[in-house]
């Protein structure tokens, strides 16, 4: 009687699938090399683009905030002297502050999203492929050159 444990009986069983050795129950979901690259070279691609949109509108965002703040402080600072006159209930001055936060808690968030973007993209770009690196490349220019005029308008 022949044995058939460990690896000797487990590997008569596998089979060879698109010229590859599979093991049993595991299907083949490779594509072709080249249109895996190229799937990969368009999905870094358009997070370059991506991540390029988010650093202009956060920069834009950022810009708009610190413009129209201190304009609203100071009107609710004399609002607030004259409401502490007329006894009013709800504070011009928490409402600002409540809206700051909401806005600082946005540009966090934003912040979060982009680092996390950066850091895939960074990660791609460390296997030190070529086509993913120029794809990189490819994609952050054409993101800059396409967010770059929201900056200017106001």
């Amino acid at each position: 009687m022949q044995e058939r444990g460990g690896w000797s009986g487990f590997h008569e069983q596998a089979e060879v699938l698109e010229g590859k050795q599979c093991w049993p129950g595991q299907v083949s979901t490779t594509l072709p090399p080249l249109t895996g690259m190229a799937l990969s070279v368009l999905v870094l691609l358009l997070l370059a683009v991506l991540y390029e949109g988010i650093k202009v509108g956060k920069a834009k965002l950022l810009h708009q905030v610190l413009v129209n703040l201190p304009t609203s402080i100071s009107q609710q600072t004399i609002a607030e002297t004259d409401g502490d006159s007329a006894g009013s209930d709800a504070s011009p001055v928490g409402r600002t502050h409540h809206r700051w936060y909401l806005c600082h808690f946005g540009q966090s968030l934003i912040h979060v999203i982009q680092v996390v973007i950066g850091y895939f993209i960074m990660l791609a770009v460390m296997s030190y492929n070529t086509w993913i690196f120029l794809g990189v490349v490819l994609g952050s220019a054409v993101g800059y050159y396409l967010a770059y005029p929201l900056l200017s308008t106001a």
